[in-house]
């Protein structure tokens, strides 16, 4: 069996790789060699370095293992035409995105951007206004593996979880499950508005202008899911406005941010350049879930973990 990496771990992967499967021909690059690609049965990417002409090229693949949540710039119709089986990392970000929201929720209540620049000009100001966390209602758009474990930060935090999904079924360290067709309903009643949603037909553009109107006005929005979540006219309008207190963004419409957004410029928002979800156990956390799934595949099981609906998008 040949599996391909159009990526290269670092040396202690790899030598763990080759030595649970020394019956596997793995190779390993840093961008993909369409040669290589069409002797592959196995395919391992992170998804963005996929279009339509390599999924030809690539017609021994069956499998297709993501090291990344998101699959949205994959070539979907091909991968769904080809019937080629796609799983994910999914759950591996759980940890560090749930540090990074909560760093930057503490960050904002207890005033650290003042302090640091304070410091930084030698200044003793105690001229600021600081807030606590606990007490606050918190409405989750996405409580799944990482909404979830957000929720159960919060709730340490003695923060109230509402969360929101498709089905309204109820989810891990949630006080309240509901719909999405309860969004405008429940919004008004939240201090801190999180999304964690993928990049589906249904959630893009689901927050509007008219939605940031609902907001309290010292609300904090944060976007940690897919950029394409709002139009950024939309949100730099109602910061503007002051409709909402804060924007914590750590993914956008463009990627990179544009030099000449105005979001760059304005002091209530904070732009984190995607990488809340980066760890220096990202790749040992994938591998944990590859390696299970190899080994399932190797004796014809299917049933591999984190099998995504390709088409659908997660």
């Amino acid at each position: 069996m040949r599996v391909y990496f159009t990526f290269d771990p670092r040396p202690d992967l790899k030598e763990s790789l080759l030595k649970d499967f020394p019956e596997v021909d793995f190779v390993f690059h840093k961008k993909i060699d369409e040669e290589e690609l069409a002797k592959a049965e196995v395919l391992v990417t992170y998804g963005e370095d996929l279009d339509n002409e390599k999924i030809k090229i690539a017609e021994k693949v069956e499998w297709i293992f993501v090291a990344s949540a998101g699959i949205e710039k994959m070539p979907a119709q091909a991968i769904a035409d080809r019937g080629i089986i796609v799983s994910n990392v999914r759950g591996i970000h759980k940890k560090p995105m749930a540090e990074s929201i909560l760093a930057h929720l503490l960050s904002i209540k207890r005033a650290l951007p003042f302090i640091y620049k304070q410091q930084s000009e030698k200044i003793w100001n105690q001229q600021t206004k600081l807030y606590e966390l606990n007490g606050s209602t918190a409405l989750i758009l996405g409580p799944g593996a990482i909404g979830s474990e957000v929720g159960r930060m919060l709730q340490a935090f003695e923060v109230y979880t509402i969360g929101l999904n498709r089905s309204g079924e109820s989810a891990p360290y949630m006080n309240e499950t509901h719909s999405m067709d309860k969004l405008k309903q429940l919004l008004p009643k939240a201090d801190i508005v999180i999304s964690i949603l993928p990049s589906t037909k249904e959630t893009k553009y689901l927050l509007t202008y008219e939605d940031f109107t609902l907001m309290k006005n010292n609300c904090i929005f944060m976007n940690f899911g897919r950029g394409d979540l709002v139009r950024t006219e939309d949100l730099i309008k109602a910061l503007e406005e002051k409709q909402i207190f804060h924007a914590v963004l750590d993914v956008y419409e463009t990627e990179p941010l544009p030099s000449d957004s105005k979001l760059w410029e304005m002091d209530n928002v904070t732009l984190s350049p995607h990488i809340s979800s980066r760890s220096s156990r990202y790749l040992e956390r994938s591998f944990e879930i590859f390696k299970p799934s190899l080994r399932k595949w190797m004796s014809g099981d299917r049933d591999l973990e984190n099998v995504m609906d390709i088409l659908r998008g997660y």
